[in-house]
């Protein structure tokens, strides 16, 4: 897949190499295993292309006449010009942490470049569990990112044509749309429940345990009246909860279901083993990592010896998730070491330095499919537990 980024005059071009994965062979590419020169020699071409990108971006964003007003405000502060000297990946250092209360209301618009001014604009906001939620402006990467991640899809169990149920929140989140786009890229249509989280959010911190789990019930009657309405649906979209309770009323695999894509904060190994054993009956499970300020984080194709570990690896060089000391985020920490999840986001659309996520995990070695750092069993962030509220994701 080629994106192409127009700075100081240039076409720098990148190429960001999504390969199919083998079906039938987890944890392997479309080759055979690389000898561990040729491996070095790609991870360092991965650093190399990165380091390009950032140049891009930063030229893109500061630049008076194609940048967004936020970062060309945020630059006159500065003693130093970023087109001048960001050179590579890690001199984003020299920002230091993207504050989260800059996401928080408006106006939206200060975030929209210049050369996209008169271009339709979409807002997405995260789940809004904390507060205000943080808005993030779309114009095309939804798209980008859900293609990409369509990419990544094996057609078997996600067959081209096939209808899709979205079982998953509705509303003002990038998700409903990116996964709808997804199942129009692959030439089907998609199906979707209403699902407001943040108001189960609110029964629960009301202690409305029950009225939560009604409400979750009706949202799986709207995915069953939908499974029985229309027999094209191949493949859904859930989160782990929902997941759960859905094979509570039905076998996916004798209502068609050949792939499921599944994304949340209770996805576990312990629920990775259990869907894959004990759910789905043999149906294509997907584990996925993302959000709205990312985009999706794709997981390493099974393998025996990962015991059913979750190990995702972002969408390089349009993002980049680190695991960090958590008294110290400025360190990345050792390769299998825990630390807190600090997520760059690398768009024409979006430029996001070192922002520290509400989660923590094992940070992750390259990988032959993405010669790149992944992280390992994402889960909340442990010292903010008692304050967040995850609902029905």
């Amino acid at each position: 897949m080629r994106y192409e980024l127009l700075a100081a005059g240039l076409v720098l071009t990148v190429r960001l190499a999504v390969t199919r994965i083998d079906f039938q062979s987890p944890g392997k590419g479309n080759t055979e295993s690389m000898g561990e020169t040729d491996f070095r020699s790609r991870v360092k071409h991965s650093r190399d292309a990165l380091d390009s990108w950032v140049r891009g971006i930063i030229e893109w964003h500061f630049n008076p006449e194609t940048g967004c007003p936020f970062w060309l405000d945020y630059a006159k502060g500065l003693d130093w010009d970023p087109r001048r000297e960001i050179r590579g990946y890690d001199d984003l250092d020299r920002f230091g942490g993207f504050q989260d209360e800059w996401l928080r209301g408006g106006p939206v618009r200060r975030w929209v470049p210049k050369a996209y001014a008169d271009r339709p604009v979409f807002s997405f906001e995260t789940g809004g569990s904390t507060g205000v939620p943080k808005s993030r402006i779309n114009i095309e990467d939804f798209r980008i990112d859900y293609e990409a991640f369509s990419d990544t899809l094996p057609d078997e169990a996600f067959p081209k044509g096939s209808d899709w149920l979205m079982l998953g929140p509705s509303g003002p989140r990038r998700l409903r749309l990116g996964v709808e786009h997804l199942a129009q890229h692959r030439d089907g249509i998609c199906f979707m429940v209403d699902l407001d989280p943040r108001w189960v959010i609110k029964l629960m911190k009301m202690n409305k345990s029950e009225m939560a789990e009604k409400y979750k019930q009706h949202v799986i009657e709207q995915g069953l009246t939908l499974l029985k309405a229309h027999d094209n649906i191949r493949c859904l979209f859930t989160t782990p909860k929902l997941l759960g309770a859905l094979c509570e009323k039905v076998s996916l695999k004798r209502v068609g279901i050949t792939g499921v894509f599944c994304a949340g904060t209770e996805m576990t190994p312990e629920f990775h083993r259990f869907a894959v054993e004990e759910l789905l009956d043999g149906v294509y499970f997907a584990p996925t990592y993302g959000n709205t300020l990312m985009g999706l984080a794709v997981h390493k194709p099974r393998d025996p010896e990962d015991n059913y570990a979750l190990i995702y690896y972002p969408p390089s060089p349009r993002a980049v998730i680190e695991v960090v000391d958590p008294d110290e985020p400025g360190r990345v920490v050792e390769y299998g070491e825990t630390g807190r999840v600090r997520l760059t986001t690398l768009t024409r659309e979006f430029f996001m330095p070192r922002f520290l996520e509400r989660d923590e995990a094992e940070r992750e070695a390259p990988c032959e499919l993405y010669p790149w750092d992944g992280v390992r069993n994402v889960r909340p962030f442990s010292r903010l537990q008692t304050s967040v509220v995850e609902g029905v994701y």
